[in-house]
Formats: structure tokens, sequence, C-alpha cells
């Protein structure tokens, strides 16, 4: 046997990946349209949705497309296109309610939006209240989903290593107790506050769930979000004592590799949610108003309920649905962004032109049959989801394009660019192998506690009251009376055992009169019991309504807060308005008053220089005279 080893001097060799299922099936990047509608009516477009799954582009009045001076015109395939009609709804069942379906069902999945600033991304990711985007809706589709089969909180606990740790009830329950009791730490405080109004963003009867849910597992949700500003990854969640004499900037995270070789933001911030409101909040808690790249994760843990008693971490699986808002690519010298301004939109722009050349670079791999290195290391954005590039789940790209004629250069390199994208063939995600347990054990160990509990009633009934058992018993065990005739005058015998004989049937009797009494003083017990719990019912539910009205009333008192703190924004902002128009009104008479003096000190010099040259005409034409008389 021949062994060789390779190794470069001072450093660790890279262990081999682990060998993963072969799959040669591939499905191509699912790349869709959505086109906005136009700001204004007036304004001219460029854009023309030819079927619903290709539109045209026209090139705009002023534009020459070719060296003959002729428009050209060209049209782009999707596999959707989405005009300006399209409801949120109807975006989302097409585009994410499939990745929402594989992340119960234990396969990741990858959404991001990509298009032009002012294209409808964020509209599309997160939406308005009323008019709920793909992110609130998949929150909500989830917890739908998996809601009564949730494990209770920090039953599932991140290893922070991309890993999942069991604990046992005792240490959840501790863990429970801790998050209780703790009181919260100054924060540092945000510009933004959550909104009330999204609760408000999509309606009950908008309300999606997923089918084939497995019901003999449980599950937990956590979420991350993060940021990628200027080529740094910053964690939204990540909670710091608030320093008033010395703040601290934010932290900037590491991109790490776990043991199966997925890439991970190393010390990322989880949090364990477990209803839709919840996760509401921690996304807006996480919301700031800057131009970059908004990364929402979102991992659903789930572990056959069997083996809870176990606490087998081999048998956690962690699916992931990554949701992508791309900051908007668009030319510096059109924005005319300067400074720091000038130096983030260089960053965004590098960082998504490294994102074409990673989809230029796989494509020509997959056509061309070459092997060269995709560059993923070169941006933050492509190193973090290269493994799902590489087979770890499915990819789709909502391209958003802004019909306006002043946005058609740059729809142009859109569309180039998703045409680029949907060449490229991503391997199907393998089905994860699962436990053997037979299925429904979760209803079948339910029905045998309910059949438990019933025979223990059953059984603990005559000792409660139920006497016809007992008394029947007795009955049987009646022995019959002796003989009752006497032998003679000297018989000491007969009349003692009948005597003996009755006085236990007496006994029998009296003890027969006392259970009846308690047993009819039981069932009169156990009437007014049930009374009592009706009754107490009817009360709970009274006080369910009555809080349900209360939170109504508090939800309305936020919201009216809320719209009193944005009347006071306008205000204010009006106000800054109304103080620039006067400075610049001010600055504007200024100039014209020294426009006017130096239109007056000009006048006053043409004026003197027309009486300097009368005079030098006069002199010479006296010189004149006087040489040639």
């Amino acid at each position: 046997m021949n062994f060789s080893v390779c190794n470069r001097k001072g450093k660790t060799p890279r262990r081999p990946p682990p060998k993963k299922p072969s799959n040669n099936q591939k499905d191509p990047v699912g790349v869709y349209c959505r086109v906005r509608p136009l700001g204004a009516e007036d304004e001219e477009c460029c854009i023309e949705v030819i079927s619903n799954t290709t539109i045209q582009l026209h090139a705009p009045d002023g534009l020459k497309a070719n060296r003959n001076g002729e428009f050209k015109e060209t049209q782009y395939s999707f596999k959707k296109v989405f005009g300006i009609k399209t409801t949120q709804r109807e975006l989302f069942e097409d585009v994410a309610k499939p990745l929402v379906e594989d992340l119960i069902h234990c396969k990741n999945g990858l959404l991001f939006t990509y298009g032009v600033t002012g294209s409808g991304k964020t509209y599309t990711m997160t939406g308005s209240p009323g008019q709920g985007g793909l992110l609130p809706r998949s929150l909500d589709m989830i917890f739908n989903s998996i809601g009564p089969y949730q494990a209770k909180r920090y039953v599932f606990k991140p290893d922070d290593k991309n890993g999942m740790e069991v604990q046992n009830q005792v240490d959840a329950l501790l863990d429970r107790q801790k998050r209780d009791s703790q009181t919260s730490v100054p924060k540092t405080p945000t510009t933004r506050r959550i909104d009330p109004e999204f609760a408000d963003m999509i309606s009950p009867e908008e309300a999606c769930k997923s089918g084939g849910v497995d019901e003999d597992s449980s599950y937990s949700v956590f979420v991350s979000y993060i940021e990628i500003y200027n080529n740094y990854i910053y964690d939204l969640l990540e909670e710091t004592p608030f320093d008033p004499i010395k703040p601290k900037p934010p932290q900037s995270k590491i991109l790490r590799e776990d043991q199966n070789h997925n890439m991970y933001v190393a010390g990322c911030t989880e949090v364990e949610v477990k209803s839709t409101e919840e996760a509401f909040e921690v996304f807006w808690r996480g919301k700031l108003i800057l131009k970059s790249k908004e990364i929402f994760f979102m991992k659903v843990k789930s572990q056959p309920h069997l083996l809870f008693l176990f606490q087998d971490k081999s048998q956690v699986n962690v699916s992931q649905l990554c949701l992508v808002d791309l900051a908007g690519s668009e030319r510096t010298s059109r924005t005319r962004a300067e400074g720091s301004r000038l130096r983030e939109a260089g960053n965004i722009n590098q960082s998504l032109m490294t994102l074409r050349t990673c989809i230029e670079v796989l494509r020509e791999n997959q056509m061309c049959g070459t092997n060269k290195m995709v560059p993923y290391r070169d941006s933050k954005v492509t190193h973090l989801f290269k493994n799902y590039f590489d087979g770890e789940g499915k990819v789709r790209m909502v391209v958003c394009v802004n019909p306006k004629a002043d946005d058609y250069e740059e729809t142009l390199l859109v569309m180039r660019f998703a045409e680029m994208t949907q060449e490229v063939e991503v391997a199907r995600p393998v089905d994860r192998p699962i436990c053997g347990f037979a299925a429904g054990r979760r209803q079948r160990n339910q029905a045998f506690k309910d059949e438990l509990t019933h025979r223990l009633e059953e059984r603990g009934g005559p000792i409660d009251g139920e006497s016809p058992t007992v008394l029947n018993q007795l009955l049987q065990s009646f022995h019959p009376l002796p003989p009752c005739e006497i032998s003679g005058p000297n018989d000491d015998v007969t009349l003692p055992r009948l005597i003996e004989a009755l006085e236990k049937r007496h006994k029998i009797r009296q003890m027969m009169v006392q259970e009846y009494n308690k047993t009819e003083q039981d069932s009169n017990l156990l009437s007014k019991e049930n009374f009592i719990q009706e009754q107490r019912g009817r009360l709970g539910e009274k006080d369910k309504m009555i809080q349900n009205q209360k939170n109504e009333i508090d939800r309305l008192e936020k919201k009216s807060k809320m719209l009193e703190y944005k009347i006071d924004i306008l205000q204010k902002t009006t106000n800054i308005y109304e103080e620039d128009k006067r400075s610049l009104q001010h600055e504007l008479e200024s100039r014209e008053q020294r426009l006017q003096r130096e239109m007056s000190e000009k006048r006053r010099m043409e004026t003197r220089m027309q009486g300097i040259v009368t005079d030098a005409k006069l002199k010479w034409e006296k010189e004149c005279v006087s040489v040639f008389p």
C-alpha cells in the first residue's frame, strides 16, 4: 500500500469535506420579474409586459441603441412575470410558499431581491400595512403550520458553532425561569420604534398553512438578522449595554465554516420565537434605515418527539431559509454621491459585481465543462451563500424593475444579469434521512393517556360513591343462615349460632346504610363541583373576552401614539424645510443685492471708460490738426 502526504509549510492541511449523497438531478435558479407601477401617469415607460413569462424593453426617446440610429427593442424571459396589478399574496404563493414548505420539511432555501434603487425591492420583501411582503407572510405560514407541535422554549439551544444542542426538561425549565426573572439591561437606543401597524400586514383570511407537517416531531423557530455594510457583517439583534459617556461602535462579525463545511456568521444572535407577533417584534428591533444588504435568517429545528427522552443531537434536523434584500445598484455619476456615501456606493457596486462574476464563472463551468475557481471569497455575500450554489438548497431571485425611462440603462444591465442567472443550475437537495419510527405516535400516545385516565377514574369510582358494585360484592359474600331447628332442650348450639349470623347481617345492613348515605353525599358534592367548574369556565371565557378587548384597546392606543409620533416628525420636518426656505430666501436676497451693486459698479466703470476714450479721441484729433493743418 502506498501513502502520500501533501502539506504546505506552516499551514494545517484542510480536512476533506464529508461525502454527500450523490445527486445528478439539477434545477435552474428560479428567476422571477416584478414590474412596479410608474410614479406618475405622464412619465415615459420603457417596459412592456408581453406575456406572463416575457417582457420587452423599449429604448426611451433621445437614446439611440445602434449606429443606424434606430431604436432597439429587446425581450427577456423569466420563470414568471408579475405585472403592476399583482398582489402580494399572489407573489408569495408562486415564489416563497414552496420555499417555506421545504423549510418545514427540513430543506434549505435562499430568496433574494435584486434591482435598481426605487424598483420596489423592500416593498416586495417587507411590504406595508395591509400589504404584507414575502417575509411576514413566510413567518405567518411557518407558525400557522407548526404551531400545535412546537417544543417548549429552550429545549433546543444553539451551540455557537452552527449546531444545536438538546436540553433536558429540567435545564430548559431553569432557563425559562431565568429569562422570566431577568431584569432588562439598558440597550443601545435606536431612532426607529416598533411599528404597531406591522401586526396588521396580513389579514386573517389571507393566512396560509402548509400541509403534510410531521405531527410526530417537535419544532422550534430561531431567527437572525444581519447586515452587510461596506463589506463588514453586523448583527442587528446584538444587545449591547449603552454607555452614554463613551458609546461603543457596533462590532463586526466574521464568517466561519462548521464541521459540515457550511458557512455561518460566528457569534450571530439567534432568537427563539414562538409566535408570528414575536418574530415581527424581533424583525423591527433590528430594522435600520441604511442602504445596505439586509439578510434575515429563519431556522426551523425539528426532532422526533420520542427522542427528547434521549437528547439525541444527531437526530436534530436544522433547515434554514434566508431572505436577502440586496442594495440597489446604480451609477455614482447619477446619484452624485460624495464622501462616505460615495465609498458606500462603491462597495455596494463592487459586491454586486462579485456576485455577477460568480454567476458568470458558474455558468461557464457548467456550459463549457471548465473547472475555474469561483471567486466566492471576494465578497461577504457570495462567501456566505456559496453552499446554496453548491447544492445545499433551492435558490430563487425576484428581479424588481421600475418601468420609467430614466432607469433604462440600469434596468438593461439588471435584465442581462437575470438572463445569465437563469442559465445556472443548482443541484437538487437530497432528502435527509429520518428515524424509522411508525407514523402517528403522538396521536396514539395521547389516546393512550386519555384511555388510562378514563380507566383510573372508573377504578376510583367505587371509592368516591359507586356503591352498587360494592353492595353487590357484599351481597354475594353473604353466608346462608344456619339450621333453625332445635334438637332438644339441651341444644346450646343452634340458638347462639343463629344469633351470631343475624348479628353479622345486621352489621352488614348498617354498613350498607352508611355506604348509601355516603354515596348520596358524594353525588351531591360532585354535582356542585361540576356546577362550579362550569361557572368557572364561563368566567374564564368572559375574562378572555375582556383581555382581548383590552389588547385591542392597547393596540389602538399604540397606533394612535405612533400616528402622533409621525405627525410630530412631519411637523418637525416641515419646520426644518421652512427654516431652510427662509435661509435660502435670505441668501438669494443678499446675492441679488450684491449683483445689483456689481451691475451699478459695472455701469460706472463703463461710463468712466467711455469718458477716457472720448478724451483720448479729442486729443488725437487736435494733434492730427496741428500736424496736418
